[in-house]
């Protein structure tokens, strides 16, 4: 089981990812902005962070660089709705650039993306 840290201003959205990862076995924090999500992060590390990139107070671009500052292997998800047309593929890729290994383009398909955390997280060893 992993710790996963949702971070999206969207209650709707960060509810809907919890209960598909949590269903997989992992456990989830969630934060409703990408300063909230930092400073959470900071206090309680977790293995892996899902993030939206359009947020208030900080968004996932500038969150995505702190958070890599913090941790260079933190594994990274950035999804996007994007509000504008065609705007989300730009940051999406932006994202990628940044350090995020997957960016997903909302409606994110759930299987996807319980996929691709597992994918992502380091395998676990037995003692």
């Amino acid at each position: 089981m992993a710790r996963i840290l949702v971070i999206d201003d969207d209650l709707r959205i960060r509810e809907i990812f919890r209960d598909a990862l949590a269903d997989a076995g992992h456990e989830v924090v969630m934060a409703s902005n990408g300063r909230d999500g930092v400073q959470l992060y900071h206090r309680e590390p977790v293995d892996l962070v899902i993030l939206d990139l359009f947020m208030p107070y900080q968004e996932g671009i500038a969150s995505i660089r702190e958070l890599r500052d913090a941790n260079p292997r933190l594994p990274i998800i950035a999804v996007s709705g994007g509000g504008q047309a065609g705007r989300a593929i730009g940051f999406l890729e932006l994202a990628r650039r940044l350090g995020a290994q997957r960016a997903f383009e909302k409606p994110v398909d759930l299987a996807t993306l319980v996929q691709t955390v597992a994918e992502l997280l380091p395998p676990t060893r037995l003692s």
